[in-house]
């Protein structure tokens, strides 16, 4: 039997170069999301809203990257907590749901602190995989994204 103390989460901290209400808006509006996330969205920013992040907005439903995702908690500016799924490439876990905690504070000078949690895994085969991968994708893409779209300015998706 798993003991409690060792659930598997994914965490990542960045501080960014913008008021929080500023990154608040990067993770809770379409220009927002936009500007570092994903190329697409869809985004009801209310408990049980939608939060669909499309990384291929032009493919079929559901194949779009996190379609039908929803917002569990809004604390504005402070905090978002959404259900999250793995990539397609990933189909025996793909229809089951994680969940992602955004918390933001005030770091001084302008600058914003976030700090990322992703829990709810499951152990072994697909789930060791989609925990891998989210662990890239968190901190090595998707964290320093953010960093950089306020440091230079949104990313250009066509390039």
């Amino acid at each position: 039997m798993t003991d409690m103390r060792d659930e598997r989460a994914i965490t990542g901290e960045v501080t960014v170069k913008a008021p929080i209400e500023e990154v608040w808006a990067a993770w809770t509006t379409h220009d927002g999301i936009t500007s570092f996330f994903a190329p697409g969205c869809n985004v009801d920013l209310r408990a049980d809203g939608l939060y669909e992040i499309f990384f291929a907005p032009d493919a079929e439903p559901g194949m779009r990257g996190a379609d039908d995702m929803r917002i569990l908690a809004v604390q504005e500016p402070r905090m978002l907590s959404f259900t999250w799924n793995a990539p397609p490439s990933l189909p025996e876990v793909r229809g089951q749901r994680t969940h992602v905690t955004v918390r933001l504070e005030p770091a001084g000078g302008g600058r914003t602190r976030v700090r990322l949690t992703h829990d709810g895994w499951g152990d072994g085969g697909e789930w060791d995989k989609a925990f891998a991968y989210f662990e890239r994708a968190w901190n090595q893409v998707v964290l320093p994204r953010l960093v950089e779209r306020f440091r230079n300015g949104p990313i250009d998706w066509s390039a």
